[in-house]
């Protein structure tokens, strides 16, 4: 269920589920066209892909949310603690998701179509895992922090969403990814980017 960007901060979540939700179908298309005959994309595509869904993530969305808009949400109210565990529980394993992708994509080019069935799972698993988790964040927590969080919470949560620089790398982590967005859409053939036919 997708909530009108009534703050600022809920437009923002929705932004970034929307750009991680575009890379996660380039994914599965790639898959599908392997899995259907077609050629092989290029492996600088799945890497940067897979670039894109470990950094984006894990230094810039989790931290706000964990931080920020869950944080917050454990003090108002209860009622939503199993699925903020969850969502926290599931920060710390994309890690680990996104490392087995690598290691399988690593196979695939060095063991060619007998490694694919094995990289096939693992996009599908990944999807299933991140789809599921966007939409308890988008379904569950965020009309509960509509209900429950204060003007003051929502300050604080919107300021932090709204900042784009990350302190500790000393650097414009959203406008990193904007351009690692980009250079994947020109590089991706169609349907998925604007680059060369495969």
């Amino acid at each position: 269920m997708r909530l009108p960007p009534t703050q600022p901060a809920i437009r923002v979540i929705q932004e970034e589920h929307d750009l991680l939700s575009a890379i996660i179908r380039g994914m599965e298309y790639f898959v599908r066209a392997i899995d259907e005959g077609g050629k092989a994309p290029d492996a600088k595509v799945f890497r940067a892909m897979l670039l894109y869904v470990s950094d984006y993530p894990d230094r810039v969305h989790h931290p706000k949310e964990d931080n920020y808009l869950f944080a917050r949400l454990h003090q108002r109210s209860d009622k939503v603690d199993d699925a903020l565990s969850r969502l926290e529980s599931e920060h710390r394993q994309g890690d680990q998701l996104v490392f087995e992708l690598q290691h399988a994509l690593t196979r695939l080019e060095f063991h060619g179509m007998k490694a694919f069935p094995d990289f096939k799972a693992l996009v599908q698993r990944y999807a299933q895992f991140y789809n599921g988790h966007m939409r308890l964040e988008e379904d569950v927590v965020l009309p509960a922090a509509l209900q429950f969080l204060t003007g003051a919470d929502w300050n604080d949560i919107n300021a932090a969403f709204q900042a784009n620089d990350n302190p500790l790398a000393g650097t414009d982590d959203k406008e990193d990814m904007q351009q690692l967005f980009s250079l994947i859409a020109n590089i991706a053939p169609p349907p998925v980017g604007l680059g060369p036919e495969a």
